[in-house]
């Protein structure tokens, strides 16, 4: 039998992991934009907690996430302070080359635990994944909408929803084989952030819609 008081503190340690990563890829952006501080926190917020909020909002759970674990709004404007007082614009190419591995990370956590949750409620298995996805996507999505970009997970052609949508479904294989959703829960998280990271070190790309009209 699964234990609960295990699995509630599996997910909290895969969120946790989750909201950190995706907060440098928000805080990367907004210094690439030159934003100020408030601009830097609320892109950094955006990115971090935007695809955990939409999840809650979905699942009708209350509190937020994020209301929960006040502290991490603590860490995310501690984050911010120093990476404004120590970033500069010579470190952002290395940097963001760097910020591709915890994005990868962030998105199979974020999945992985969004899917678990919806599993809780007893919704079917795609609604569940949908939920990872949306959980997965939804921040970085919001980040760069605010920064005035396309979304990266719809331009760089590179498999990043898809590998949360493949690891949610993962998750819910493992876990009906009779593995431990907590278990279940971190090998679903390490099938989508691997396949992230294949991708990223292939240099894989999904097709492209073509209309036709390049050949003209």
């Amino acid at each position: 039998m699964s234990n609960p008081h295990l699995l509630s503190w599996a997910l909290l340690a895969v969120e946790a992991g989750a909201t950190l990563a995706f907060a440098l890829s928000g805080l990367l952006e907004a210094a690439r934009k030159q934003l100020d501080a408030v601009g830097v926190c609320l892109v950094a917020g955006l990115a971090a907690f935007g695809g955990g909020t939409l999840r809650d909002v979905l699942l009708d759970r209350r509190p937020f996430f994020w209301v929960t674990h006040s502290n991490w709004l603590w860490g995310l404007l501690v984050l911010c302070v120093a990476a404004m007082l120590f970033l500069r614009a010579r470190h952002f190419a290395p940097t963001e080359k760097a910020m591709q591995w915890p994005d990868a990370m962030g998105l199979g956590l974020f999945s992985a635990s969004g899917t678990q949750l919806a599993l809780g409620q007893d919704l079917p298995g795609i609604v569940a994944v949908f939920m990872g996805v949306i959980t997965a996507t939804f921040g970085g999505v919001l980040r760069d909408i605010v920064c005035n970009e396309i979304p990266t997970a719809l331009r760089d052609h590179r498999p990043y929803a898809v590998c949360a949508f493949i690891g949610g479904w993962v998750l819910i294989g493992v876990q009906q084989a009779g593995l431990s959703p907590g278990l279940a829960l971190l090998v679903g998280a390490a099938t989508a952030s691997g396949l992230r990271a294949a991708a990223l070190l292939s240099g894989y790309t999904l097709p492209r819609w073509s209309s036709g009209a390049e050949r003209r």
